[in-house]
């Protein structure tokens, strides 16, 4: 164990983060998750859990020094927490959006903050961040957890071309519907207006769809691993549907992508 990989991966209590965790351990890894609450997160074989929360500054670099004061080292880190919001963009708040980005893109830029000190020190490292298609290509009715994923691209690939000379890269996990409680129980925005009323059911009722048949977790987890573990490349994207949107994201028109979106999402 002692020549293990040191593995961070937040967000462990649940979905792709606690699937990605178990994957690590499985690999022989020494993998410490972190949850904002230990005390109601179920224990995980071989994961050693550290309370962090990542919109809490103080939590973000205590967490962090815990598990430096353990392992002396960090060669991973995955930022898998994150949360959705689904509305139209008129009907989210702006305070809804602030929380979201605290969390999506201001919690990445925390906890990279806090480990690449650590990194830098000892000249290796890989950071994964875990994006979305929604991070090329948009979603009615999820206009702000898309910009919050298109900000997690941004960054990312910025962030590489900063930290690469100190042997640190970065990569994005770019994951379509997957199912887990996050979007099958996805928070709506608080106010709504009558006029966005039957296209926004229409789209809420296509999410449904597509989360309850999507995969489970697994082959994003193992995905996520192969970023970390494997050859560098900016981006990956799971086997099946996230795959095919790459692609036709980057060689098909604008106006035949556009209208497969509107199809997918119910919308004439």
């Amino acid at each position: 164990m002692s020549n293990s990989k040191i593995v961070v991966v937040t967000g462990v209590s649940s979905g792709i983060g606690r699937a990605t965790a178990i994957k690590f351990a499985q690999k022989g890894c020494r993998v410490f998750g972190t949850v904002r609450n230990i005390e109601k997160t179920q224990p995980i074989n071989g994961v050693e859990l550290v309370e962090l929360d990542v919109c809490d500054e103080t939590a973000v670099q205590n967490g962090i020094q815990t598990i430096i004061d353990q392992a002396n080292r960090i060669d991973v880190l995955v930022n898998s927490a994150g949360v959705t919001l689904l509305g139209a963009t008129e009907e989210t708040s702006v305070s809804e959006a602030q929380a979201l980005f605290d969390t999506n893109v201001f919690g990445i830029l925390r906890v990279a903050k806090a480990v690449l000190p650590y990194m830098r020190e000892q000249r290796s490292g890989r950071i994964v961040n875990i994006s979305s298609v929604l991070g090329f290509l948009p979603a009615p009715y999820m206009g702000l957890y898309s910009a919050s994923k298109h900000a997690v691209e941004g960054l990312s690939e910025t962030l590489d071309h900063e930290v690469r000379k100190f042997g640190i890269r970065v990569s994005l996990v770019e994951p379509s519907f997957t199912k887990t409680n996050l979007d099958i129980n996805a928070p709506q925005a608080a106010s709504t207006i009558a006029v966005y009323d039957k296209d926004r059911n229409t789209v809420f009722e296509a999410i449904q769809k597509n989360v309850h048949k999507a995969p489970a977790p697994d082959e994003v987890a193992s995905t996520i691993v192969n970023a970390a573990l494997g050859t560098w490349k900016m981006r990956r994207t799971p086997k099946g549907e996230a795959s095919l949107l790459s692609k036709l994201r980057r060689f098909m028109p604008f106006g035949p992508v556009d209208s497969g979106i509107r199809k997918t999402f119910g919308l004439s």
